[in-house]
Formats: structure tokens, C-alpha cells, sequence
């Protein structure tokens, strides 16, 4: 099945108190974003890839990052929205042109994502329709109301924090988009907007490493993790 990762990079980037995007910022030599290109570039199960950035950003994502990275695969970069969720919905309606059948939908500022959990996450919405990774919550979760007072303790033991690649039959997605789209529903991840359908959705092991970089200390953190290499963490 033709497989297409929807690589979306829209945000601001106000919480790293800077000028500069936080996708442009440099990690290892190179843009955070350009990071996670190469690592879509390199797995074999994507196919092609759909870069969704602000549209002033366009021009200088083509010439600034994407060129020069040498890539092997085709990269069509698109407008973005003012959100998240309108973001890759302009991405999925590139990836319709270029006859995606699967896709993995995924944060561009999570520049330590791997080939393998790509390509897992790809497999397992072959298999089931909608797939996505994550990691159980290993600190206690806490309901609060607007004044910030506990309102009780979730059962740890069934909570998992999100990740992306969140990857889908193209179909499914595109329907789930639309649907949220007509009744003007925002959802936090592409996934609730499947879940809404009546969709299962799996989650499979995702990676700590699999860091999303919107803060300073987060961007430190990924330098050390870059630094630190492979570890029994990664996957």
C-alpha cells in the first residue's frame, strides 16, 4: 500500500521566547525539521512525503531545509492552517494527489522518531485501520477543576500519554477529518477525531525519546539524547 507521511510544522514556536520557529532551530547541525525529514527519508515503508508549514514559510522551507538535505524521496510542501487540525488537513489533501493509501501523520518537531517505529506504527494501521504510539503515564494523574483543585485520581495503570506518527488508512482519516470539520469539532490528536467515528483505534509502545520540542529544556534535552546515542529506551 502506498504509505505517506503528513509531516506537519505550523506552530509559532512563541514558548521558545524566540524569533526564529521553533522547526528551524538547529539540533545537531542541522533544523529540527530537517531532522525528521531525513528519518522519514531513510524508512522503507514511507513512501513519499507531505511537509505542511505557514504558508509565508513556504519558499524558505523549500530552499532552507528541504533542498539541501539531498532527500530521495519526494517531498510536496503545502500551506498549513491557523491549527493543528486544519494543518494536516491540507496535508491529507496533497497526500490524496500522490495516491496515499496509508499515512503517518506526525509532529515535525519530534526530530527523534525512529524508521522502525514508523514502520510499526504503518503495520499496524495496515492491519486494523488507525494506529498510534505512545508511553503509559508513569507519574500519577490528577483531575482538576478551573480553581486547580483535585477533582480525583485517574487509574494510572490505564493511562498512556500520545505520541505521533499517528498513522491511518487514508480513507478513514479523511472521513474522520471531514466529519470533525462539518460539526466543528477540535480535537487534541487525529486520533480522537477517528475514535469519535466509532473507530478503535490501537496503541502499540511508542519510544521516551520520542520527544515533542516546545520549550528551551526540551530542545536541550533532545541535544543530549542526540548526544547520548541508541539506548533501551529508543523503541
Amino acid at each position: 500500500m502506498h504509505a505517506t507521511g503528513v509531516i506537519v510544522a505550523g506552530g509559532s514556536g512563541l514558548r521558545m521566547k524566540g524569533r526564529v520557529r521553533k522547526q528551524y532551530l538547529e539540533l545537531g547541525g542541522i533544523p529540527v525539521l530537517g531532522k525528521t525529514l531525513l528519518v522519514f527519508d531513510r524508512c522503507n515503508g514511507v513512501d513519499d512525503m507531505v511537509l505542511a508549514v505557514p504558508f509565508e514559510d513556504i519558499d524558505f522551507c523549500r530552499q532552507a531545509v528541504v533542498n539541501p538535505l539531498l532527500l530521495q524521496k519526494t517531498v510536496r510542501v503545502t500551506a498549513g492552517g491557523a491549527e493543528r487540525q486544519e494543518s494536516v488537513y491540507n496535508g491529507l489533501r496533497t497526500a490524496e494527489k500522490m495516491g496515499a493509501e496509508l499515512v503517518a501523520i506526525h509532529d515535525g518537531v519530534r526530530p527523534l522518531i525512529t524508521e522502525t517505529l514508523i514502520t510499526r506504527c504503518l503495520h499496524g494501521a495496515m492491519e486494523t485501520g488507525a494506529c498510534i504510539p505512545g508511553v503509559p503515564a508513569f507519574d500519577t494523574v490528577k483531575e482538576v477543576d478551573d480553581q486547580g483543585r483535585i477533582r480525583k485520581t485517574l487509574p494510572r495503570n490505564r493511562m498512556w500519554l500520545a505520541q505521533t506518527p499517528q498513522s491511518f488508512r487514508f480513507d478513514l482519516i479523511l472521513r474522520a477529518h471531514e466529519a470533525a470539520r462539518r460539526e466543528g469539532f477540535r480535537g487534541t490528536d487525529d486520533a480522537s477525531l477517528v475514535e469519535r467515528l466509532g473507530t478503535p483505534v490501537m496503541m502499540i509502545p511508542g519510544s521516551r525519546r520520542n520527544i515533542k520540542i516546545t520549550t528551551p529544556e526540551d530542545l536541550l534535552l533532545a541535544e543530549a539524547l542526540l548526544k547520548s546515542g541508541p539506548s533501551v529506551l529508543q523503541e
